[in-house]
């Protein structure tokens, strides 16, 4: 009866981290909201430019490297997490699912190589 609990658990987690996620972001968006409505109604005057860049703040250049080494750091952890267990059957399934994360984490670094020297 137990082992029936493990898949609804980690469905029911998985459903309210994004749950939780987009309804941060749309706080977020509604802050900015606040926010413009709050500056026109003082006449404060808002350019282009402000707007832009509250509305949508430009991403950090170093957004795929980070990205890039989280997924490369939990294929890691899976992979020590099947070495940690004696079983080699453990180990084989450890590292077939730790290879999905770590293509992740490869195309991320790919994206941040590029990027680069595409800006510069």
């Amino acid at each position: 009866m137990t082992e029936d609990w493990i898949p609804i658990v980690a469905l029911a987690v998985t459903g309210l981290v994004a749950v939780s996620w987009l309804y941060l972001r749309h706080r977020g968006q509604v802050e900015t909201q606040h926010t413009f409505r709050l500056a026109l109604e003082k006449g404060a005057e808002l350019s282009p430019d402000l707007i832009r860049q509250l509305a949508a703040p430009e991403p950090s250049r170093d957004r795929d490297l980070r990205r890039g080494l989280v997924w490369m750091a939990l294929a890691i952890g899976l992979s020590l997490c099947g070495l940690a267990v004696p079983d080699p059957d453990a180990l084989r399934g450890c590292l077939a699912g730790a290879a999905f994360p770590f293509s992740i984490g490869v195309a991320y670094l790919i994206m941040y190589v590029y990027g680069t020297r595409k800006s510069s």
